[in-house]
């Protein structure tokens, strides 16, 4: 299930009757109380978000919902008219797992859709493979997708859970920001790889001390360093 909350019935109900014709279930919403009243009722795959809604606006909400443990690892993408550097940063800051800026293409929106449903449904924890991720205090239980550091549990949006989790994968080796684009949203673009840095900044805030392991190499990339 696909929330789609959008004020604009419009471009709601396009967005809807093309997610159901590309083989998606999706349900339209015109404001954050008909989204936490829906969440309340089932919780979705994934949820678009347009930022300028009636009463509580897509930044406010998308807060909400990174502050709530029931709501905090669920996809978010960003839907708006603002296009901005500045609107795009406070939204990848805020949480959202990506962005996309009206107007947008309907076949490059359920590409995107795809993309993060992609990573979701084939996230590492299901399976023999899953283990634990250890670096200094940095502890990933994937079986259980959660972050530890020493014993203090992090909460953490999927782009960020995904990023780390590359990075312990890949410890010592330099991953380019094109390379985290391909892997963890699915395309790379050298206009996005702001995208990358915004992340790995919150990333580094939410893991406190230990977040200084993950390394910046300039004008090349980042890496999970050795010391703590």
């Amino acid at each position: 299930m696909i929330y789609c909350v959008e004020d604009d019935a419009g471009i709601r109900e396009l967005v809807v009757y093309t997610l159901q014709n590309t083989g998606m279930e999706a349900r339209g919403l015109e404001d954050g109380s008909a989204l936490f009243a829906a969440l309340r009722e089932k919780k979705p795959q994934l949820i678009l978000l347009d930022i300028m809604l009636p009463g509580e606006d897509g930044i406010t909400i998308l807060r909400r919902l990174r502050e709530t443990q029931d709501t905090a690892a669920i996809p978010v993408i960003l839907l708006t008219a603002k296009n901005t550097e500045y609107d795009k940063v406070v939204g990848l800051d805020s949480g959202a797992d990506d962005y996309v800026a009206k107007p947008f293409g309907m076949m490059e929106l359920v590409a995107r859709i795809r993309a993060v449903l992609r990573r979701t449904q084939t996230e590492p924890g299901g399976g023999e493979e899953a283990r634990l991720l250890v670096a200094g205090d940095i502890c990933v239980d994937e079986r259980a997708h959660s972050v530890f550091v020493g014993e203090q549990e992090v909460q953490l949006t999927l782009k960020e859970y995904q990023l780390l989790c590359l990075l312990m994968k890949n410890r010592g080796a330099v991953l380019t920001r094109d390379v985290l684009l391909e892997n963890i949203w699915g395309y790379g673009n050298e206009s996005e790889t702001r995208t990358v840095d915004v992340h790995i900044r919150t990333l580094r805030q939410k893991l406190g001390a230990a977040g200084s392991m993950i390394e910046t190499v300039r004008g090349v990339g980042y890496r999970m360093g050795e010391h703590a």
